[in-house]
């Protein structure tokens, strides 16, 4: 009977994100006004009072959803997890809660992870799509045999739950892809709204960039496992983890295999921590017996 604790990636953000803790915790405060004096502009304002425009900017987003939920999981007096998992981005958040990573270096990565994505995003434009009710071979099939026979880039990047893959790529790859997709029998097959191709091999030049700041980063053992996107299992070793967070912005996020290994491992219960309740309708669609909670 394991607790597990989990934390949301980007788009989970929201106006007015965190305000409630800002204004009635002491702490809270404390850790708002720390995060904007280390990333040098007031973070805290554009969380509270931006606009749905000023909160998509990808260097506001990643630090915004990082530091709500790592506010929201102190909040949680009695918080100890017998292992932790992270959504992409939310694998940060993930870091800090079993001590693999302080709050202050983890926000310093996710500042420099989002500048050197929307640097990546700026050199080619690229996007993602959302695949509805196809299987995960099928999808992956297709990826492959677009970019056989074109040259362009299409991967399977989000593993979200059954029956929900987003895929990831070059703009011309990803629109005939999303056309085979549907002659293939998806539901649906639509681009999304996002900067670009995250969890492909066009984020190259931003895996090179976050790698230098990784690397010069003092990580520490773990107090209980990490369910790392890019190998969706248990794992301790803090120079494993460093080359897992390093390998994730070109890799895919297996979330679908992350919930199942956790759960394999004896999770019986899941608290998401952080902005939204993605999360906890991932998990439920990914194991409908499961007990889903959330922190925000």
């Amino acid at each position: 009977m394991k607790h597990a604790f989990v934390f949301p990636g980007q788009g989970s953000q929201f106006r007015g994100m965190g305000k409630e803790h800002y204004d009635n915790s002491v702490f809270a405060k404390k850790l708002f006004e720390q995060a904007n004096d280390l990333l040098g502009f007031r973070i805290s304002d554009i969380m509270f009072n931006g606009t749905d425009e000023d909160l998509k900017q990808t260097n506001v987003t990643q630090p915004a959803v990082f530091l709500h939920s790592i506010v929201a999981y102190r909040t949680i007096e009695s918080a100890s997890p017998d292992m932790v998992a992270g959504h992409s981005l939310g694998e940060f958040s993930a870091l800090v809660a079993n001590g693999t990573l302080s709050f202050e270096d983890a926000l310093q990565l996710v500042a420099v992870r989002a500048k050197a994505m929307q640097h990546a995003c700026e050199r080619k434009p690229s996007t993602m799509a959302a695949v509805i009710n196809l299987s995960d071979d099928k999808v992956e099939a297709i990826c492959a045999a677009v970019q056989e026979e074109t040259g362009e880039v299409v991967v399977a990047a989000n593993y979200n739950c059954p029956g929900q893959l987003v895929i990831s790529g070059s703009i011309k790859g990803i629109d005939i892809a999303c056309e085979r997709m549907k002659a293939a029998g998806a539901k649906r097959a639509m681009v999304l709204p996002v900067g670009g191709a995250f969890h492909s091999p066009l984020m190259e030049p931003a895996k090179r960039e976050l790698r230098t700041a990784i690397e010069a980063t003092k990580f520490h053992n773990p107090t209980c496992a990490v369910y790392q996107n890019v190998v969706a299992r248990a794992v301790m070793d803090k120079d494993e983890i460093q080359q897992n967070l390093i390998d994730q912005l070109t890799g895919a996020v297996r979330w679908t295999q992350s919930v199942q290994s956790m759960i394999a491992d004896g999770a019986s219960r899941f608290t998401e921590v952080g902005p939204g309740k993605v999360l906890q309708g991932l998990i439920v669609k990914i194991e409908k017996a499961m007990e889903v909670s959330g922190v925000s």
